[in-house]
């Protein structure tokens, strides 16, 4: 069954291109014209992911972006204006599992699908254990779930692969450039600002003092680890 992605852009001819390009590799394709609409095709088509642009009238991508988060965890990629740095980590720290920067080529908008896909579709862990636990921590691998003292935290596909990187190798130093690589692809091995933004988003759901992280510590120098 063809993977289902939802385009939500108020530009007709853009949403057109992006369709056409996302079609010939064989993925189906809804759209949505604005926020409103992209909230309520995400309740009732469920799409495999979201393509989001953030300039739109009257609700923009950041605050469907924040809605979507509130009911889901479909990836999504939040599609950015040229260099602006500030709309980036906003949105990553909104949840959103990746961005593109317009103006954008067939082959990139593709490949940064391809690998958000990826993350989603292979969150499992290679444990021998059914869970993991360290100090309120707990990772629930058959079920994919992720507990703090007992109450569960709702993660993305992109943090929770990104948690089980620090589950597995707990107790080793992991650089940015081994994380990149292991969670979002060989692609992504200079894009630490979105490292650095997902690290932050799990430690204000997981730790009890982010500003003061026990369960995802940072090394100077030397990358992060789990102790």
């Amino acid at each position: 069954m063809a993977e289902r992605i939802l385009v939500v852009d108020d530009e007709p001819r853009f949403v057109r291109l992006v369709e056409a390009n996302l079609q010939t590799e064989g993925f189906d394709v809804i759209k949505a014209k604005n926020g409103q609409q992209a909230i309520d095709l995400t309740v009732s088509e469920k799409p495999d992911l979201i393509l989001l642009d953030v300039m739109m009238p009257e609700m923009d991508g950041f605050a469907v972006c924040e809605r979507i988060r509130e009911f889901s965890t479909v990836p999504i990629i939040m599609l950015t204006a040229k260099g602006d740095e500030e709309h980036k980590v906003r949105g990553l720290n909104l949840g959103a599992d990746d961005y593109v920067i317009k103006p954008f080529s067939a082959n990139e908008l593709l490949a940064r699908v391809r690998a958000v896909l990826r993350r989603a579709q292979h969150a499992a862990p290679e444990f021998g254990e059914s869970r993991f636990s360290r100090g309120d921590l707990t990772i629930d691998f058959a079920r994919a779930e992720v507990s703090v003292a007992g109450q569960l935290v709702s993660l993305s596909a992109t943090e929770y692969r990104l948690l089980l990187q620090f589950a597995r190798n707990a107790g080793n130093t992991l650089t940015s450039e081994e994380l990149l690589r292991n969670v979002w692809g060989p692609e992504y091995g200079e894009e630490k600002e979105i490292l650095w933004v997902s690290i932050s988003r799990l430690r204000q759901k997981l730790e009890k003092n982010p500003k003061n992280p026990q369960l995802i510590v940072t090394l100077s120098g030397e990358g992060y680890v789990m102790p």
